[in-house]
């Protein structure tokens, strides 16, 4: 069975509000054929999400004009939980509210060439919209707290616009595979809300600017993927999990680095067994009638 990606880029994002480079920064793993048609990995460090982004898009289209089909993973939420867009007061006649969301986030956030950047008013303002409060995004540093963004988690609940887990997070966790914070926790140890938040405007950005660019699963279902599925696909995205693989770091080397390679080889791995496509159809344990919400909004984790 012939594989369905050529190469394999896995990318570890970043938060961080000023250029930075080694552990905790902004990590991307190339798993690529070379001249004679073996996988090599290279690991890049941009120090900032602008340069990331001018390298993924600059690597794309070395590998897409040579005719590769580029399985493109990042390890932060692409979505939010059912009825974010709807909270937000989103248009969601002509857009997805995922794309809603999407083209929402990419209008507010902006990135500047120092790594600067404005989150946590924008998730404050965020929430004025969605609760007129300090709900849903939360974990603001005293500095950047005001009426509408605290320090601490607000109360989740049924009365609330949306809950505090995607079901992709709700499914890792009643699985006891992982405990994976919520997308509206912005900072403390093992957030992921800032990276999102900063994400989503690039993957926004590359999503118009790269030809054949698709994202998984909201452009192309919960299902499994075959040749004849990707036939107009050049580049997948998917959101990736690391935490899934037992990685270990080599002496020295940050834990960031060594989780990209392990995830690239990995997919690489299971791509070259015909193991690859199916993961991404859903898990035999979820709940079919989730899935509506989970193309629509909310998206899903590769190997979930």
């Amino acid at each position: 069975m012939p594989r369905l990606f050529d190469a394999y880029l896995m990318v570890d994002w970043s938060a961080a509000a000023k250029p930075v480079t080694g552990p905790n920064s902004i990590w991307i793993g190339v798993l690529a054929k070379d001249a004679r048609l073996k996988f090599q990995f290279q690991a890049v460090n941009p120090d900032t999400r602008l340069k990331a982004r001018d390298f993924l898009k600059d690597m794309i289209a070395r590998l897409t004009k040579r005719g590769d089909r580029v399985l493109l993973g990042f390890d932060f939420s692409l979505g939010y939980p059912a009825g974010t867009a709807a909270g937000l007061g989103l248009e969601t006649d002509t857009l997805s509210p995922w794309a809603a969301t999407h083209a929402h986030l990419a209008a507010k956030l902006k990135d500047k060439p120092d790594n600067s950047n404005a989150r946590f008013a924008i998730a404050a303002g965020l929430n004025y919209s969605i609760s007129k409060g300090p709900f849903p995004f939360w974990g603001a540093p005293a500095k950047d707290q005001v009426n509408t963004l605290a320090g601490k988690r607000p109360e989740f609940g049924a009365d609330r616009p949306v809950a505090e887990y995607r079901t992709a997070e709700l499914h890792l966790r009643d699985t006891k595979r992982a405990q994976p914070k919520s997308c509206w926790q912005l900072a403390y140890t093992g957030s992921v809300g800032s990276q999102s938040l900063l994400g989503i405007p690039h993957i926004d950005h590359m999503r118009h600017e790269i030809e054949g660019l698709r994202i998984w699963p909201f452009e192309t279902g919960l299902a499994a993927q075959t040749e004849d599925s990707l036939s107009e696909t050049q580049v997948l995205v998917a959101e990736i999990y690391p935490s899934l693989l037992d990685v270990k770091a080599a002496a020295g080397s940050p834990m960031d680095r060594a989780q990209v390679e392990a995830v690239a080889r990995h997919y690489c791995d299971l791509d070259g067994k015909g193991r690859l496509g199916p993961l991404f159809g859903p898990p035999e344990a979820l709940d079919m009638t989730k899935i509506p919400q989970i193309e629509c909004e909310e998206g899903w984790i590769l190997g979930v």
